[in-house]
């Protein structure tokens, strides 16, 4: 697995992406030549699920909600994100939700509105952050989800499912595995939903709660991510 210090981010993560923006671009004659802005043009929309009344999972033991924990990740995200140099958008920057000012089929006008914002901002990938539940309290780990149609995107998965399993608090070595949910169906860019772990379980519920361990997941998704963009083959040349 491709491993990097968080003190070397920005030098680290820039060399990859020259290199691989180069060889690319010199692979694909008919695209348009890379000048010194190309690197700048790696977008990546980070998703923050749920929202406003939708408040998602509920922790079995704090009572904290899904959506404040999957903006808390994003944020961290993208902070490790701008730090090497990507452009990022947010679906969501606020614990409010997406429905405007629907009083029926919220959630259908919500997931709307996501899309809306990612076919937008045209990115290289999606990542969308959520929390998990199950009715049996046994259940724990971090658990990735891709569309199997979308190859890139199972590439994504698994990359970032890898990471996960590199943690050392990693109790479960997982595979990504193919979901049936909103963005993977209706989405056309590479798209995975990073499920970070389970509320219904006390001892996942205990780390995803704790800042240090968000700022852990956080961390891992970006390297998933470094792992998926230096061995994928994608046009970056626009």
């Amino acid at each position: 697995m491709f491993v990097i210090k968080r003190s070397k981010i920005v030098i680290v993560v820039a060399l990859i992406l020259t290199f691989i923006t180069f060889v690319i671009c010199v692979s694909n004659l008919g695209a348009k030549p890379i000048d010194e802005t190309d690197i700048d043009k790696l977008k990546i929309v980070l998703d923050a699920g749920h929202g406003g009344i939708d408040g998602g999972a509920i922790g079995v033991k704090t009572g904290a909600k899904e959506s404040e924990l999957n903006l808390k990740v994003v944020k961290k995200l993208e902070k490790y994100l701008l730090s090497g140099g990507f452009k990022v958008v947010l679906t969501r920057s606020t614990d409010a939700g997406l429905y405007g000012t629907a009083t029926v089929n919220r959630k259908k006008k919500d997931m709307q509105k996501r899309k809306s914002i990612i076919d937008k901002a045209r990115p290289d990938l999606v990542i969308s952050v959520h929390m998990n539940k199950f009715s049996s309290s046994n259940r724990r780990g971090a658990q990735v989800f891709y569309n199997d149609k979308n190859e890139l995107g199972k590439r994504l998965a698994n990359s970032v499912q890898n990471s996960f399993n590199s943690m050392e608090e990693c109790v479960k070595q997982t595979s990504a595995l193919k979901g049936d949910y909103y963005l993977l169906n209706y989405l056309d860019y590479p798209c995975i939903i990073a499920e970070c772990g389970f509320l219904s379980n006390p001892e996942d519920e205990l780390l995803l709660t704790s800042e240090e361990y968000q700022d852990k997941i956080a961390y891992a998704i970006f390297k998933g991510m470094i792992d998926y963009f230096s061995v994928s083959s994608i046009k970056f040349c626009y």
